[in-house]
C-alpha cells in the first residue's frame, strides 16, 4: 500500500499566510518539499521541463515567459527531492479582452515532472500549492489548455461554456478556467490574449 508522505512548504520571506506544512496522499515514501524557484536554477528547471516533455519548446517556453514582464517570480515553483529539483510549475500573466477593457488572469503553462519521478502525486503538489500562492497573492482567475481527464479533478472547468473565449480554434474541453475568487468570472467574458512570450505562430 502506498504511503503518505509530509510535503513541506517553504515559507516566503514575510509572507505569513503561505502554509508551511501539509500532508497529500502520495505514492512515495520520501520527503518533498515544494517551494520557489531560487535565482541560479534556471538550468535545473530548465532540464526538467526538457525531459518532461521530450523536446525543448517547454523549457524555451519558461525562459521567454521568464524575461517577460507577466513573470511572477512567486508563483515559479519547484519541486524538491533529496536536494534536487524534480518539477516544476509556472504560473504567469495574461489578460481577458472584454467589452469593459482587459481583464488580468494567470496561465498555468508548464507543469513538469522528470519521468523517473511521475505518478507519484508531486504534478498535483505543485497545481494545489500553486493555486494556493496564486490565491493568496491576489489573483483571481487561471486558464490553461491541458487534458480534460486530468485538471477537473483540481476544479477546472471549460471556459468556453463560462464565457471565456480561446483566440483560436481548439477542442472546447481541453481550454479550462479555475476560479480563485467567487464571481471572477462573470467580470471577464471575452477573449484570451495571450502576451508576446507565448508566439504560437
Amino acid at each position: 500500500m502506498a504511503c503518505p508522505v509530509h510535503v513541506r512548504v517553504e515559507q516566503e520571506p514575510g509572507n505569513p499566510n503561505v502554509t508551511t506544512g501539509k500532508r497529500l496522499g502520495m505514492t512515495m515514501n520520501d520527503n518533498l518539499i515544494i517551494r520557489r524557484e531560487r535565482p541560479g536554477e534556471e538550468a535545473a528547471v530548465y532540464d526538467v521541463n526538457r525531459r518532461a516533455f521530450g523536446s525543448d519548446a517547454e523549457p524555451e517556453l519558461v525562459e521567454s515567459i521568464r524575461a517577460s514582464e507577466g513573470f511572477i517570480p512567486e508563483l515559479s515553483l519547484v519541486a524538491e527531492q533529496d536536494g534536487a529539483i524534480v518539477g516544476h510549475i509556472l504560473f504567469s500573466l495574461v489578460a481577458i479582452r472584454t467589452e469593459d477593457g482587459d481583464v488580468p488572469a494567470l496561465t498555468l503553462a508548464p507543469v513538469a515532472v522528470l519521468p523517473e519521478f511521475q505518478n507519484r502525486r508531486i504534478g498535483s503538489a505543485l497545481i494545489e500549492q500553486g493555486l494556493t500562492r496564486a490565491r493568496e497573492l491576489g489573483h483571481e482567475l487561471v486558464l490553461l489548455i491541458g487534458h480534460p481527464w486530468y485538471y477537473p479533478r483540481f476544479g477546472f472547468r471549460p471556459a468556453g461554456p463560462l464565457g471565456i473565449k480561446y483566440p483560436k480554434h481548439i477542442r472546447e474541453e481541453v481550454f479550462m478556467v479555475y476560479e480563485l475568487v467567487p464571481g471572477a468570472i462573470e467580470r471577464a467574458q471575452g477573449t484570451l490574449v495571450y502576451p508576446p512570450a507565448f508566439d504560437e505562430d
